[in-house]
């Protein structure tokens, strides 16, 4: 599933492409939507929440509408000059926007939707501080993390009403720089906020050009974009010799308390030993 510096890039490139544009037409190839044509309307903004993508947009008398979607695992928005070939299958697009500067096609987005802009917290208004957003408050995410002491804290960090952005690969990085294992609860976490801090700034060392990675030296530099050189502490390098203590890696399964949502997690079982 695309994690928060995705969504943010994602947010980035449809915002310089469409900002200020007007809509020549729209095609929702959703049953919900499927009526509706926005052709006239005026792309406001695009911005990030989290993982959701909300794109504002206004009509000649100042209705306010925006297009929410989220990327759930497969998702993605691509950006072409009006009447470009498309790099994905036509039957994958679930909104097609076109303007006079250039054509935005979301493929197998898990959700689009559009609502008045004056009810998107009815969407999203669940969601806690976000990591990369200018809401980010590092103190009531905290709290909400630690309002629920029994629950694993891998499982929090991916809980989006806790804080918004994480997805599996920071929560098993940031995991990895705290020395905790992510089945451990989040009451036994005895620095929560470090792990955010951690989180946070991978993030944003990540909102740039080029792969993303997870191994920065002491200035806070990315060193894994180096040819040759791994990106990630232990995300995805099951068996693969941890970087600081050459134990090999693991991958282990972690969901919520119920069993569900069970998602690979991967670790270090010297430098993070299990919780008894």
């Amino acid at each position: 599933m695309p994690e928060g510096d995705s969504v943010w890039r994602a947010a980035h490139q449809l915002h310089e492409a469409l900002a200020g544009q007007t809509l020549l037409a729209s095609d929702f190839r959703v049953p919900r939507f499927a009526t509706l044509n926005l052709a006239g309307w005026t792309v406001d903004e695009v911005v990030p929440r989290g993982k959701h993508l909300l794109m504002r947009v206004v009509s000649p008398e100042d209705k306010r509408l925006t297009i929410h979607s989220h990327l759930k695992m497969e998702g993605a928005w691509q950006v072409y000059p009006p009447g470009g070939r498309w790099r994905k299958p036509g039957f994958t697009a679930r909104c097609v926007l076109r303007t006079a500067a250039a054509d935005a096609v979301g493929f197998s987005l898990g959700i689009v939707e559009v609502v008045a802009t004056a009810n998107e917290d009815s969407i999203v208004g669940f969601l806690g501080p976000d990591l990369l957003g200018p809401d980010w408050d590092l103190d009531e995410a905290e709290r909400r993390l630690r309002s629920r002491p029994e629950v694993p804290i891998g499982v929090a960090l991916l809980d989006q009403r806790n804080l918004a952005g994480i997805g599996n690969i920071y929560r098993c990085e940031a995991c990895f720089l705290s020395g905790v294992h992510p089945a451990t609860p989040v009451g036994e976490v005895a620095d929560v906020r470090t792990m955010m801090t951690d989180a946070k700034q991978l993030l944003e060392v990540n909102l740039g050009p080029g792969r993303r990675v997870t191994i920065l030296n002491s200035r806070g530099m990315p060193v894994g974009r180096m040819a040759g050189r791994p990106g990630y502490w232990v995300y995805g390098r099951e068996r693969q010799p941890c970087l600081k203590c050459r134990t090999p890696i693991r991958r282990g399964l972690l969901g919520k308390p119920n069993g569900e949502e069970e998602r690979d997690i991967y670790f270090c079982p010297k430098c993070q030993p299990a919780p008894t």
